[in-house]
């Protein structure tokens, strides 16, 4: 497999929080804190995933400050349009110039029952609409003890990936559910064996070069601490983050852990 070129992605899900004036207060903190840090030249890139309410008040301020954040959605709905009360097409986030949206995160497979199926079919509206889906995979801890680690997200993101075209720009995030919220994160050689399987999985079914360049992030109670660990694994490009990425001091010192640890 080729050298690692992949740019490391650090991706904040705010989940349900911040209304539109705090998320204006919070990237325009978040902008400040970080001016000095290496992310502006391509060396890491950041994304926050804020709600649908705060995505217009985000561009507008990332647009006319210059601010070099992506920022994409939470969820996009597998319809273009219709009579689909509440949801939201992918249509609609590329007219914001959305660049991201999270497809299949545990908490929309476990409260709206979210099927492998569903989610193999958010990916391909997402693609459409040019937007690059961040597919989120992962084990609770009865499938840890069940099938081990690696068996329930690989199975997961094979069936994301059927049908999709081979040059499609996709990340993939494994969020270990017994981890998320538990402030007991895997250990990097955890998260590194299974991102390795997933990376397998891409070979498989989208060839060698989409699985060289594809980022594969980690996810569940990542923060300052532990993160540079995680980022030393060849296997791991990257954190989604939940509740840090709330903390602008800590989601900074997340996005600079090039500085604080020798990586």
């Amino acid at each position: 497999m080729a050298v690692n070129s992949r740019t490391p992605l650090i991706a904040g899900n705010w989940k349900m929080n911040l209304d539109h004036l705090q998320a204006v207060a919070f990237v325009q903190k978040l902008h400040w804190t970080l001016k000095d840090a290496k992310h502006e030249d391509g060396t890491v890139e950041v994304a926050i995933f804020p709600p649908f309410t705060d995505l217009r008040s985000v561009q507008t301020l990332i647009d006319a400050d210059k601010i070099p954040f992506a920022f994409g959605a939470q969820d996009l709905s597998q319809h273009d349009s219709g009579a689909y009360t509440g949801e939201i097409s992918g249509a609609f986030l590329a007219k914001l110039d959305a660049s991201y949206v999270i497809i299949g995160h545990s908490e929309r497979r476990e409260y709206h029952a979210e099927s492998d199926e569903i989610v193999a079919a958010k990916t391909k509206a997402a693609i459409t609409h040019g937007l690059v889906p961040v597919i989120c995979v992962g084990e609770t801890a009865e499938d840890l003890e069940k099938f081990g680690a690696s068996a329930v997200p690989a199975g997961q993101l094979e069936t994301a990936l059927q049908g999709l075209d081979a040059k499609a720009d996709i990340v993939i995030a494994y969020e270990p559910v017994w981890a998320i919220g538990s402030g007991q994160a895997a250990t990097p050689q955890q998260a590194q064996d299974v991102c390795a399987v997933l990376r397998g999985v891409i070979a498989k079914v989208l060839g060698d070069e989409a699985a060289a360049r594809t980022r594969i992030l980690y996810g569940g109670s990542v923060k300052s601490a532990n993160i540079a660990g995680f980022m030393r694994e060849p296997d791991v490009d990257g954190a989604l983050v939940g509740g840090a990425s709330l903390v602008v001091d800590e989601f900074a010192a997340i996005v600079r852990y090039q500085k604080h640890v020798g990586v």
